[in-house]
């Protein structure tokens, strides 16, 4: 008993001596979508205690067929949001003020992956076919290209029939339409694993086209760019997170298996993430998180080239900072 209580008065005397524990900061991340190795560098972030070790407690919010994450931002459910630069830069010009703070993805994996036996071999050839498209702001890269094209989305034999593509690869597996949106980290994958040869598609790489525009970014509201704090906030949490992206291009089958205990639904499977995971590290590699100018003023070259319908109708003005990334690189 004697022993017992030197031991607890010692425990006592030392959670004296260290003082009360440091409070986290609490905040919230909203993905652009579901759980998946798209977002691991999040993830490991999270799970290999790299937020906590600048002092953060983020809570990760999967995205979804039904959330939009400029919606979520301007509700005030998430301090900082995950999106596409046309997504991001619409929603602006309508009146969500978001601001770039960081770019973790370098380059753009979006693509239309065609059945080879539709005869399409370049994008002259889309004329008079029908193309599966992604919406909920995910339209903007493909109408843009379009439009540099010349060719209108509205049908008839000089024009494309837009098929609203679902979150799957059914349209072309059941051969609704003769291209599809796919991503070469996603989607391009599942037609595979359906059963169909690399042999038998054509595929279109928006990179390769000269119509790529910048994924995965992170945006804020432009009003909380004005508060010390908030800025000190996401550069601490960017600069964890590309620690966690960094750790995830070092070891992507760990990475994968952190996405996958991350999966509450079940859904994913570890072939898949392990694959989804080598193709991200080849869509971040060589970014240190800064936005490069360049690269904006492509994307907004590329958006504002839409013809008669562009995505955006003017310039933006003050849609990125380097303020965070700034500071992040600082610490």
């Amino acid at each position: 008993m004697k022993t017992q209580l030197i031991a607890a008065v010692a425990a006592a005397a030392l959670a004296v001596a260290a003082g009360p524990a440091t409070a986290k900061d609490k905040m919230t991340l909203q993905l652009k979508w579901v759980t998946q190795a798209q977002f691991a560098g999040y993830y490991v972030a999270k799970d290999k205690g790299f937020y906590d070790e600048v002092g953060l407690d983020v809570e990760i919010k999967p995205g979804g067929p039904d959330i939009a994450p400029p919606q979520v931002i301007a509700g005030g459910g998430a301090d900082v949001i995950v999106d596409w630069m046309p997504s991001a830069l619409a929603s602006r010009e309508k009146g969500v003020p978001l601001v770039n703070i960081a770019q973790p993805f370098k380059r753009s994996g979006m693509m239309l992956t065609c059945l080879k036996e539709s005869g399409i071999t370049s994008p002259e050839d889309f004329r008079g076919k029908t193309l599966g498209v992604w919406f909920f702001g995910n339209e903007y890269p493909f109408l843009s290209w379009m439009a540099h094209l010349n060719i209108p989305t509205d049908g008839g034999p000089d024009g494309v029939t837009v098929l609203k593509q679902g979150f799957n690869v059914d349209p072309l597996l059941q051969k609704q339409a003769e291209c599809i949106s796919t991503m070469t980290y996603n989607e391009y994958w599942q037609v595979i694993d359906a059963g169909i040869s690399p042999d038998d598609l054509v595929v279109f790489k928006y990179e390769d086209q000269g119509v790529a525009t910048l994924e995965d970014g992170l945006y804020v509201l432009e009003d909380r760019l004005s508060d010390p704090a908030f800025v000190d906030m996401m550069a601490r949490f960017v600069k964890a997170s590309m620690k966690g992206w960094d750790y995830a291009r070092e070891h992507p089958e760990e990475a994968a298996g952190i996405v996958l205990d991350n999966d509450a639904t079940g859904a994913q499977t570890e072939k898949h993430q392990v694959r989804m995971m080598g193709e991200i590290n080849k869509l971040t590699e060589g970014s240190d998180g800064t936005l490069d100018p360049a690269d904006y003023e492509r994307t907004v070259d590329v958006l504002l080239g839409g013809g008669s319908d562009p995505v955006i109708t003017r310039r933006p003005e003050g849609a990125w900072s380097h303020v965070v990334t700034d500071k992040a690189k600082a610490m």
